[in-house]
């Protein structure tokens, strides 16, 4: 498999399906080109959820390996090839999450105490570079420019996992109200990000 380590500049562009494809084939290069393409992103959203540089690192190269084993299985009808890790990567950092809870230590906290401004860090990770820094700095940038509802309900779904009712109920809200700003606070974010991807 890939070595994982340095980053390319077209890190975190967009995947053809054919890609996979290839992967699923047993195609090294194919899979080492996935990585290069998909790992700062995924390196990123690991981080912010688990806030632990390590085990972002350690989850993403359980990740891969998840991919090199069972990429046959992926649906191009069901999601894009970038949308299917980004959910891995959430559910398996997620998980981790619950897990630390129901040992009793490390318990997640309220993103309300953790503010979206902490994803600039600069410093870089073992899988990050200006690339990488430069797509999690606009990310931050683009969820504090939300409206603080939306970016409440937004964090709450992505980096704690939270259903809609659980958020509902976190908020003391009705549920179509969350519904409605994750709905919004998503369309925004994809406009702010549209030109990094373009860019790809």
């Amino acid at each position: 498999m890939a070595r994982m380590g340095t980053l390319p500049r077209q890190a975190s562009s967009p995947i053809d399906p054919d890609l996979l494809a290839r992967v699923g084939k047993g195609d090294h290069q194919a899979f080492g080109e996935l990585y290069h393409r998909s790992s700062s992103l995924l390196f990123t959203l690991a981080l912010r959820i688990l806030r632990d540089r390590e085990e972002a690192a350690d989850l993403q190269q359980e990740i891969y390996l998840e991919v090199w084993r069972k990429v046959v299985r992926y649906d191009a009808g069901r999601s894009s090839p970038m949308a299917w890790l980004v959910t891995m990567t959430r559910s398996r950092a997620i998980d981790r999450l619950r897990s630390r809870a129901s040992k009793g230590h490390g318990v997640t906290n309220s993103l309300d105490n953790t503010p979206a401004a902490q994803v600039q860090d600069q410093t870089p990770g073992p899988f990050e570079t200006h690339a990488a820094l430069e797509l999690r700095s606009l990310v931050a940038k683009a969820l504090l420019e939300l409206p603080a509802a939306q970016q409440q309900a937004l964090e709450l779904a992505y980096y704690e996992g939270l259903s809609h009712t659980e958020i509902a109920v976190r908020l003391n809200e009705p549920l179509g109200t969350i519904k409605t700003r994750i709905k919004l606070g998503m369309n925004k974010l994809h406009s702010a990000l549209r030109g990094y991807w373009d860019r790809g």
